[in-house]
């Protein structure tokens, strides 16, 4: 009997020393773990590193990759697809890229036809031999920021509000009020001004100020901007203004007798009139605000030398306006005043020359204002 046991002795010592190797790195392995989360115990995602899936792989490797019961870290089939070669790991080959041409040409159509949805635009493409699919055009468009259906992405009015101006750009013109407080032995009062602008061009139209801005002194700097959109070429279909309670109904049926349809900014939508707003920013900021003024003259002298400015030297930074300069040399010799009365040729405003860049001739500086208003040119060759 003794010597049965010890028989048994002596094979369960063998069997011990053959799987203690694995034993012991099996425990490595988990021990190896155990490091790994306590660098990360303030992490709720573990995201391995190089240098770890090759320390693991390493010690399963000792144990012949037997890890499902040990690994706590990732998923064993984790640890799997960490074993394949790289080459296996390389993702398919894609399918072609759609042509530049191609999603040039969608874009082009998109932006030519807001309303135009990537259905509307297949069949379009279609039709003209270029094969794409749907599903690619509106892939397209979605890079691009527009929605591949204009109708669902307009949850509210000032989508259809962007979709109007920017189908009549050329013939909108939009006016708005802004004030200047003017000092004065009796007080200090807000001086009113009309401004025009035709959103095409960006040229501008000023009425002189007024403290008292009536209904018959709107319906008056109505008649004179009438005059203005014939001067520079302009048909104006339309005119934008708020709810102002100074337009006056005599003021819209003015406007509508004289062709051109009234367009209402929505109500507490100052950005449905960004162009004119803006311009007004720019006067502003760039002008009225380094100003007291102390007579209506003052602020009308201050503002004709800003128009003159704005209208004929200052280049418009708008994409769609080309960085455009009137060219004073080009413009007839008497045009409209943009405050209502005749000008000379020191304030051209009509024409719609503009300036051709060119490196000849001296680079020269020309101040207004006291040097508010400040801008270059170069002199003739």
């Amino acid at each position: 009997m003794n010597g049965i046991l010890n028989v048994f002795e002596v094979f369960s010592a063998l069997m011990a020393e053959k799987f203690r190797p694995k034993y012991d790195v099996r425990l490595q392995f988990l021990a190896y773990q155990v490091k790994m989360l306590r660098s990360r115990i303030d992490d709720s995602k573990i995201y391995t590193t190089p240098e770890e899936r090759a320390e693991l792989t390493r010690l399963g490797a000792l144990i012949e990759h037997d890890i499902s019961d040990v690994m706590l870290v990732v998923k064993p089939g984790t640890y799997r697809r960490w074993l394949k070669p790289k080459e296996a790991l390389e993702k398919k080959p894609e399918r072609p890229r759609t042509a530049e041409a191609t999603v040039n040409l969608v874009l082009q159509f998109a932006s030519d036809n807001l309303a135009w949805g990537y259905k509307k635009l297949h069949g379009e493409l279609k039709k003209l031999g270029i094969k794409v699919g749907v599903t690619t055009i509106s892939d397209i468009l979605k890079r691009a920021g527009h929605h591949p259906v204009p109708d669902k992405g307009r949850n509210n009015s000032s989508s259809n509000w962007s979709t109007f101006i920017s189908f009549h750009m050329d013939t909108l013109v939009a006016c708005d009020f802004f004030t200047k407080p003017i000092y004065t032995l009796k007080g200090r009062f807000d001086a009113y001004v009309l401004v025009f602008i035709h959103l095409g061009s960006r040229r501008v139209f000023m009425s002189p100020p007024t403290f008292r801005p009536h209904d018959q002194w709107v319906l008056q700097q109505a008649r004179n901007a009438t005059m203005w959109p014939e001067d520079i070429g302009v048909k104006a279909s339309h005119l934008i203004r708020d709810r102002d309670t100074k337009f006056s109904l005599r003021f819209d049926e003015f406007w509508r007798d004289s062709g051109t349809e009234i367009a209402k900014s929505p109500v507490r939508s100052p950005k449905a009139n960004a162009f004119c707003e803006c311009y007004i920013g720019k006067l502003k900021r760039e002008c009225l605000n380094h100003f007291i003024c102390f007579s209506m003259d003052q602020l009308n002298y201050i503002n004709h030398e800003w128009l003159a400015y704005y209208n004929n030297e200052r280049p418009h930074q708008g994409v769609d306006i080309g960085n455009k300069v009137l060219h004073p040399e080009l413009c007839p010799a008497s045009q409209w005043h943009p405050f209502g009365t005749r000008h000379s040729a020191r304030f051209p405003f009509a024409s719609q020359a503009v300036i051709t860049p060119t490196d000849r001739g001296e680079i020269k500086q020309e101040k207004r204002l006291g040097g508010i208003i400040s801008y270059y040119y170069r002199s003739a060759a």
